[in-house]
């Protein structure tokens, strides 16, 4: 074998060449003096753009189905990366403020409603602040829960029950932040909306999401869900729980325990006697939930649930 036959040829670089390929040097002017306008205007168009990195394209009423596949891979893959496996989902109203905000907020509607008591929309605004400052009690009771859940012991196989919420203030910030006090990790699941919003200074950072479309994002709250536990609150709160009963009484998906926080709340915003009573729901379906006050009873209910269910959750084994 000669000396030929046995050189081997190192390995190229992997990015550099040491002759530059012909495409590689646009076309000079003095070949054809119109060919760098010419060449400006195809790197300038739209049609140009490398598809993943054109936002006008993928914006397109016909690139949707492109942007839900993204919408939910990208929290899926992040939240398989940290090892989340088991969440509890809690909802509540944006506006239940923490007791110390919701008290200053009634104080200064008394002291301006004092100084105009004549003003009924002034009254009006007053009246709410104090019935909000009676129900800020709820954010305590939500934080404490979120601790209870960030405090749980790990599975046999490191699993750790995680707090999930929307990720905005109020009751979802409590949660958040009663994790953050117990020094776990929380998730946040954010959504696109047209005016400005922010997530809660209390999720974990790695662990905090933002969609576009609600429906990708409901199915994010589900897909891992051990529990619901939704709070006084408004359209949104009701939306999610309305959604996950009636994913659960068609058994499109398999029962998870639904707690309801605040009973003379829930009993006066929708009164679910009354639907069994004209036929719209079966008794069976008013079973699908419970009441709770404490945030010990609606984690204590959870375990219990499991238990009875035969599969307790890996922090209870």
């Amino acid at each position: 074998m000669n000396e030929r036959q046995r050189r081997v040829p190192g390995p190229p670089h992997p990015r550099e060449r040491r002759e530059p390929l012909p495409e590689s040097r646009p076309k000079r002017g003095e070949e054809d003096p119109d060919a760098p306008r010419r060449l400006e205007a195809i790197l300038e168009s739209p049609s140009y753009r490398q598809a993943d990195q054109d936002l006008e394209f993928l914006h397109r009423n016909d690139t949707r189905d492109v942007r839900l596949a993204l919408d939910y891979l990208k929290p899926e893959l992040l939240l398989r990366a940290h090892g989340v496996t088991q969440t509890v989902v809690v909802f509540g109203g944006t506006r239940l403020l923490e007791p110390a905000a919701a008290r200053r907020r009634a104080m200064r509607l008394r002291h301006a409603l004092a100084a105009n008591p004549a003003d009924e929309e002034l009254s009006r605004r007053a009246a709410i602040a104090e019935r909000v400052l009676a129900r800020s009690r709820y954010y305590d009771v939500a934080r404490e829960f979120g601790s209870l859940v960030g405090r749980s012991p790990r599975g046999r196989n490191g699993e750790q029950i995680v707090v999930m919420t929307g990720g905005g203030p109020g009751v979802m910030e409590a949660a958040n932040r009663g994790a953050y006090d117990a020094g776990a990790e929380s998730v946040g699941l954010n959504i696109t909306l047209p005016h400005e919003q922010y997530p809660n200074p209390y999720i974990t950072p790695q662990l905090c999401f933002r969609f576009h479309y609600f429906g990708m994002r409901k199915m994010h709250f589900l897909l891992r869900a051990k529990a619901l536990v939704a709070f006084p609150g408004g359209y949104g709160t009701f939306d999610e729980l309305f959604e996950v009963l009636t994913l659960v009484q068609t058994r499109k998906v398999a029962p998870v325990p639904v707690v309801l926080v605040g009973e003379q709340y829930w009993r006066k915003a929708v009164d679910f006697d009354f639907m069994v009573d004209e036929g719209m729901i079966d008794a069976e379906d008013r079973d699908l939930f419970w009441f709770a006050e404490t945030a010990q009873e609606v984690w204590e209910g959870i375990l219990r649930w499991h238990r009875e269910n035969g599969e307790p959750l890996a922090c209870d084994r």
